[in-house]
């Protein structure tokens, strides 16, 4: 598939056509920017063991924030609360941007709260949070009624990457899987062995494939409903989990289990499948599989906002997201397990909030 094609089908859009040119010139050391250094992740602190494993498998895998990033700069005067309401995805990246802003205003109180991201839209338009942290676009339907109270849409900021996997046990003899065998398993229809997915180990093939999922708050269910069922209804058989650690912790103790969740809840304890799309070899999940659209299950995780243009953004909101979009923000989104935005998707996403980006 072309890769234009390819990235429109993966919902990650131009942005990371750009990312992919980006990277490729880093790689080669070409324009203004020096070679790209990995994170370090001193922007922010694991909230959990949980965390703390999903951060040191990202330091493994040495993904590094783009050079051109700069560090943030403190303002002063900055006082208040704010608070954030949305994904359960996000809920630990949006709490390691907290840690984040908190190092540079001790006396801010920032609430995080995780329930889905169905919750991010209604408490932006009722005014009870000022950030909705959402692993999907906004709805149409969610737009409307955003710009019924306030007169303008929501603003959207792409703020990281995200890999949403297919995970197995890490015991599971499957390494590779198609869309099409992923609808199979997670779709409406018969039951599935995984000898049904060319499993010839006689301890694995004949068994049932347990089906591990979100629930319908969840942006990750809206999300893989479209791109991984091509909009099907999930089958009766799924478990549905509250949380994204609740998939994979439910894969990690059953070994006939498959499940979806976000990259940055992988542990040692499952696996990732890698995915063709059918028109070529299975793709793992990975940073450069996403920026350069190969794989199929790429996505944004975003943060909606509520910015008028007439006002602009208020003093302490405008700063969070600038934390977020700064080197220690992106460093934080590596430490957590997720893949950081390239500086130009950062300058855009500041521009759109009418904040001078500066580099």
């Amino acid at each position: 598939m072309p890769l234009t094609a390819r990235v429109r089908a993966n919902a990650i859009g131009a942005a990371l056509r750009t990312a992919a040119l980006c990277a490729a010139l880093l790689a080669a050391g070409c324009g203004d920017s020096p070679t790209p250094q990995p994170a370090t992740g001193s922007g922010g602190g694991a909230p959990g063991g949980a965390q703390a494993d999903r951060g040191s498998q990202a330091s493994a895998a040495v993904i590094s924030v783009d050079p051109a990033l700069p560090s943030y700069r403190a303002r002063e005067a900055i006082s208040g609360s704010i608070k954030s309401v949305g994904s359960d995805t996000m809920n630990n990246l949006m709490a390691a941007w907290a840690e984040t802003f908190k190092t540079f205003y001790p006396t801010v109180t920032v609430a995080v709260e995780g329930a889905g991201s169905n919750t991010a839209p209604p408490a932006l338009v009722q005014g009870q949070a000022q950030f909705g942290p959402m692993s999907r676009e906004m709805k149409q339907s969610e737009i409307d009624l955003f710009r019924d109270r306030f007169g303008y849409e929501p603003t959207l900021l792409q703020t990281a990457i995200d890999c949403l996997a297919v995970y197995v046990h890490r015991d599971c003899p499957l390494h590779e899987i198609t869309l099409a065998q992923v609808a199979a398993v997670f779709g409406t229809g018969e039951p599935m062995t995984w000898g049904d997915l060319g499993v010839t180990d006689p301890a694995w093939a004949e068994k049932p494939i347990a089906v591990y999922g979100r629930n319908e708050a969840s942006g990750t269910y809206v999300f893989f409903k479209e791109r991984a069922l091509g909009g099907r209804d999930f089958r009766g058989s799924v478990q549905v989990q509250q949380g994204s650690s609740g998939v994979v912790q439910a894969v990690a103790t059953d070994p006939f289990a498959m499940g979806y969740s976000g990259i940055g809840y992988r542990t040692a304890a499952v696996r990732p499948l890698a995915i063709s799309d059918g028109t070529g070899p299975a793709v793992e999940p990975s940073y450069g599989a996403a920026l350069a659209g190969d794989y199929p299950l790429a996505r944004f995780l975003y943060t909606y906002v509520n910015y008028d243009a007439r006002a602009g953004l208020p003093p302490l909101v405008a700063e969070f997201v600038r934390v977020m979009l700064s080197r220690e923000g992106q460093e934080a989104v590596v430490k957590d397990g997720y893949y950081p935005v390239t500086a130009g998707m950062a300058r855009d996403d500041l521009v759109r909030v009418g904040i001078e980006p500066g580099f």
